[in-house]
């Protein structure tokens, strides 16, 4: 009897353990994550993050709630904003070092790419197709072994930003060059790949702005997949003020995991906390404190609602970026005080 007892105790604890190591395990997979860019900028200039009246690091505030992955965007040769190469290495330095994943997000351009506007690096102005995928390929590959040496080689590559017209206009610009945005596509992953040496290939982001468009989203993935392009990540952007409502977003990502079978991240999402997007119309949440963090708390719950499990992680866009045009959109208040809505990811916390 005694020893029936142990040997059931045994087998508790391992299976206890088991689980307790999937759980761990399924927690390091979900990406909890956020873009920022601009928190080595906001404080090489002097401003102070705080928690409580106590200043802290930026990426520590994150960091201990929960934040897991930080996505850094890099321009080819900006002129007026901080997001080149050595910039961008020196904050991937520093997140490494606090233990984030990263994932890096080629805008192809010297300054902002989206889907307004995909303007060309000026070095590569008016080159041939050809001579542009070349082009890129190299930047790609040069780049990405300026990272590995180092020693912050990406976990992830974004191949352009928020592409749903295409990128490097105007050899890649959608509907009109399909063709093109598939060779540019194609290029900017070998370039990755070709830096890998002996080492795991990051996983492959395809980025997109139509969180709450299912149709779109079908329409556009069906196409891209006619080229037959390997990649491994589905990204999306959802601001609901362009992209539609909650029930939006919930049918077209449920759509989009069953009907490609691919990860998906919510790479870009935002809210504000103070009145700014919603001044004629009535908002989804009040623009409020109160308002932003729900926002995200609810947002959250659509993405691990994914079916099969292919909700892989949410970003948020800038949330620490002060005296921007979007700085409502952020986690701080101008005298650098964190709100409420850092604690939404404080329950998946282990201690």
């Amino acid at each position: 009897m005694k020893r029936n007892t142990v040997k059931n105790n045994t087998l508790i604890l391992l299976f206890g353990l088991i689980i307790g190591f999937s759980s761990q395990l399924n927690a390091q997979e979900y990406a909890i994550g956020a873009d920022l860019s601009f928190v080595k900028e906001a404080e090489d200039k002097g401003f102070q993050f705080k928690e409580n009246g106590i200043v802290k690091k930026g990426l520590d505030i994150f960091r201990e709630h929960g934040y897991n992955w930080i996505r850094l965007r890099l321009f080819h040769t900006p002129t007026r904003l901080p997001n080149g190469l050595a910039y961008t290495i020196a904050m991937a330095k520093e997140a490494k070092e606090k233990g984030y994943k990263f994932l890096l997000n080629y805008h192809y351009s010297d300054t902002w790419a989206d889907p307004q506007k995909q303007y060309l690096p000026k070095t590569w102005d008016s080159l041939p197709q050809k001579d542009l995928e070349q082009k890129l390929y190299e930047y790609t590959k040069e780049t990405m072994i300026a990272f590995k040496d180092a020693g912050v080689f990406p976990d992830m590559v974004q191949i352009g930003n928020e592409i749903s017209n295409g990128m490097c206009w105007p050899n890649g610009k959608l509907p009109e060059n399909w063709d093109n945005l598939a060779g540019l596509l194609q290029a900017g992953i070998k370039g990755v790949m070709a830096s890998c040496g002996n080492r795991k290939p990051p996983k492959i982001m395809i980025h997109i702005d139509k969180g709450g468009d299912k149709n779109f989203t079908k329409y556009w993935f069906d196409k891209l997949h006619t080229y037959n392009i390997k990649y491994d990540v589905i990204g999306q952007s959802y601001y609901p003020w362009w992209h539609g409502n909650l029930l939006n977003l919930r049918e077209c990502l449920n759509f989009t995991a069953l009907e490609y079978k691919k990860d998906i991240i919510l790479v870009e999402t935002a809210y504000n906390y103070d009145v700014a997007e919603y001044k004629e119309k009535k908002p989804p949440f009040p623009e409020t404190e109160k308002g932003q963090k729900e926002f995200l708390e609810h947002v959250n719950d659509i993405i691990l609602q994914i079916p099969n499990n292919l909700g892989k992680g949410i970003f948020w866009w800038e949330p620490a970026a002060p005296f921007k045009s979007f700085t409502r959109r952020t986690f701080f208040s101008n005298d650098g005080e964190v709100k409420s809505v850092i604690e939404v990811f404080d329950k998946y916390l282990r201690y």
